[in-house]
């Protein structure tokens, strides 16, 4: 099995921040046209590509998380989330992903003044146009923040919930998880739970067991982001698996952030083997310099899974995607022809 083989299969991405996606050429572009250059850490696209290499040397998540501000700051208006959310979709497509979840939190792009809606309206317009282009689908998970206040998170909520026939799929909490405890944000995820949005939590990435716990009895979680601290807790492995809570694994952001020391160390092989179900994603192309098909290559040739057990995970991530149940159904059955044809 080979990276080349693995970028024909048909694939599904769940767990890709916007903000993390955009194109290296899109920075400097943007970056000039807004006179945003004093922004950026270099002027060129050799350069920002060199000095970006140094997100691999962060020594935590938070430090990780702070490479954001490069590409947040270019994303304040609405031609530039369109255009940055249209590329995203076509670079996923060009490696044979069918369907892809796009997750970002509006409030962090309205602070040249757009609203919430103003932002979620660009970035649907640019995926949708992306989606008659290039035949891949889309969904939208609108992310609070932790460290924001429940006010803010309210809000995010609620503008999630009004766009849910208009392409948002979920509702999700991310942003650091040490002294933002999930809990805080109970009143947005009965929101949009009520409004059965599915729903998703960064949990157990760079803290323990119980922000799992959290995620899970307190906010409803449907899956959980990262989720890799499970493995600390025999009972809380054994419940994930006896009510297949999905796990969204992103192996080179857990190595970039220190919270595995390396891919051969990655739990990734002993979550699949406990029967957690779990799907491979990217977290952020830009920043992990990654794609679906070399985060599934490297599950298989340094995380230590099989090549069945590769295969199985990339079309398992088909059946936890949050569509309606015909609709995922028949996306996941179409993959599994398709892959199974590959295979003779």
């Amino acid at each position: 099995m080979t990276l080349d083989s693995i970028k024909t299969w048909p694939k599904a991405e769940l767990h890709s921040h916007l903000d993390g996606a955009m194109r290296l050429e899109t920075m400097l572009s943007l970056a000039r046209e807004q006179g945003k250059m004093a922004l950026l850490p270099a002027d060129s696209v050799e350069g920002l590509h060199d000095v970006l290499l140094g997100v691999d040397t962060s020594e935590s998540l938070a430090e990780y998380l702070a490479w954001f501000q490069y590409t947040i700051g270019l994303m304040q208006d609405a031609s530039s989330l369109r255009r940055v959310a249209y590329e995203m979709a076509e670079d996923f497509a060009t490696e044979n992903v069918r369907y892809l979840e796009v997750r970002f939190g509006p409030i962090l792009h309205t602070e040249e003044g757009l609203s919430l809606e103003q932002v979620l309206d660009a970035v649907l317009d640019g995926l949708r146009a992306a989606s008659h282009d290039f035949g891949i689908r889309t969904g939208v998970i609108v992310c609070a923040l932790r460290d924001r206040y429940m006010e803010a998170s309210v809000r995010q909520a609620q503008a999630a919930v009004s766009y849910i026939h208009r392409g948002v799929v979920g509702f999700d909490l991310a942003g650091g998880e040490a002294g933002n405890p999930a809990k805080q944000h109970l009143e947005a995820f009965y929101i949009a739970r009520n409004h059965l949005l599915g729903l998703t939590v960064h949990a157990g990435e760079s803290w323990g067991p119980e922000s799992i716990r959290q995620a899970l009895f307190y906010c409803g979680a449907h899956r959980i982001g990262h989720g890799i601290t499970m493995v600390q807790d025999p009972e809380l492995l054994e419940y994930a698996a006896m009510h297949r809570i999905p796990l969204e694994i992103c192996p080179t952001s857990n190595v970039q952030t220190h919270v595995v020391p390396s891919y051969e160390e990655h739990p990734l092989k002993v979550l699949i083997r406990s029967g957690v179900p779990v799907s491979i994603n990217t977290d952020s192309r830009l920043f992990s310099h990654t794609s679906t098909s070399e985060e599934l290559y490297l599950a298989h040739s340094r995380c230590g899974l099989t090549e069945d057990e590769t295969r199985a995970a990339a079309l398992a991530t088909f059946d936890h995607a949050f569509l309606p149940h015909d609709e995922r159904a028949e996306l996941a059955r179409s993959a599994r022809l398709d892959l199974d044809a590959l295979a003779v």
